[in-house]
């Protein structure tokens, strides 16, 4: 094992450590492991929470600042937070407007969330909750009943982020979340297996020279295995799947997300490619954005998401965000 760490036990606690020491607009509460903007909470502001396993970064410790995400939670690698984390997370940024959270579909995160909800609300706080369901890959898996959760939880909590970022009220906030997870498809694949740092070996076995295409954020199997195919033929493949579950009436946002090991020289690469698909299926695009933003710490490989976005959801989009991983209009 060849990783950049001290021991597996500490590797969450590290990381928080680092990110507080290179961040100081955030509040890092390595102890009870939180992340809070500084400046929390916001008089009159709806306040996003969202979290889940570690490993996945910059989702969604570095999604949090003003335009996004008031606060998020680490679970351990690949396990969802615990209760209490979110119900502290969510007492730390309530200003009275009311708390989102943002859950992707996997199971630990919704009955944890479910729970920290109880939680709050016995504290007088009022939450409501955006449930992430957009991978088009597979239906229920080893860690989910419906659909995985991946990509579109950058755009909810962007978008969601910023109507409340506008003071818009927590019931409209929480519907503007619950129309980009609708809007949004996604679809991934990997080129190698992910290691944790806790096993220190591949979590599952792919042969040189094939490819899982379909594959969930934590390793999960996708829809089928497949020998090695070109950038574009991946994008064929990868963009009629969503495209063959939604047809996009409206311009699309389009992200294309690296799984953590794959060099920016071939998911701009990819995105060629993708473009390509979506201008031969006449979809018209309004933005991308291409990087490393829901990863699995890493594995080579990458997801395509495309979420319909009108006039408002676009607008909201484009509204200023300043936060570790994501800033732009600031």
């Amino acid at each position: 094992m060849r990783m950049l760490i001290n021991v597996p036990e500490t590797v969450v606690a590290d990381a928080l450590r680092g990110m507080a020491a290179a961040y100081p607009e955030l509040t890092v509460d390595v102890e009870n492991r939180v992340i809070v903007r500084r400046d929390a909470p916001v008089d009159g502001q709806v306040a996003l929470v969202s979290g889940g396993g570690s490993g996945h970064e910059p989702l969604h410790g570095g999604f949090v600042g003003p335009g996004m995400l008031a606060a998020a939670c680490p679970g351990e690698v690949f396990t969802s937070p615990v209760p209490d984390q979110m119900a502290r997370a969510a007492a730390a940024v309530d200003s009275g407007a009311g708390v989102l959270f943002v859950v992707k579909n996997y199971t630990g995160d919704v009955l944890n969330f479910d729970m920290a909800a109880e939680l709050a609300e016995d504290e007088g706080i009022q939450v409501a909750k955006v449930l992430v369901n957009d991978d088009v890959a597979v239906t229920d898996s080893l860690f989910t009943a419906g659909r995985r959760g991946t990509g579109a939880t950058l755009f909810v909590e962007k978008i969601a982020g910023a109507a409340a970022a506008e003071g818009q009220p927590l019931e409209r906030v929480e519907a503007i979340g619950r129309q980009v997870n609708e809007n949004a498809r996604s679809f991934g694949f990997a080129l190698s297996a992910v290691t944790t740092p806790a096993k220190g070996s591949p979590t599952f076995d792919l042969p040189s020279g094939e490819l899982e295409l379909g594959i969930g954020i934590h390793g999960e199997p996708g829809r089928e295995r497949r020998a090695m195919m070109t950038s574009g033929e991946i994008a064929d493949f990868a963009v009629h799947a969503i495209l063959d579950d939604m047809t996009p009436r409206d311009p699309v946002l389009v992200l294309v997300n690296g799984m953590g090991a794959t060099p920016l020289l071939e998911l701009f690469g990819f995105n060629a490619e993708v473009q390509r698909v979506l201008a031969e299926r006449g979809v018209v695009v309004a933005r991308t954005l291409v990087g490393n933003y829901v990863t699995s710490l890493d594995m080579a490989g990458a997801s395509v998401t495309l979420c319909q976005v009108d006039e408002e959801l676009l607008r909201l989009w484009d509204a200023p965000v300043r936060t570790p991983a994501l800033r732009w209009g600031m």
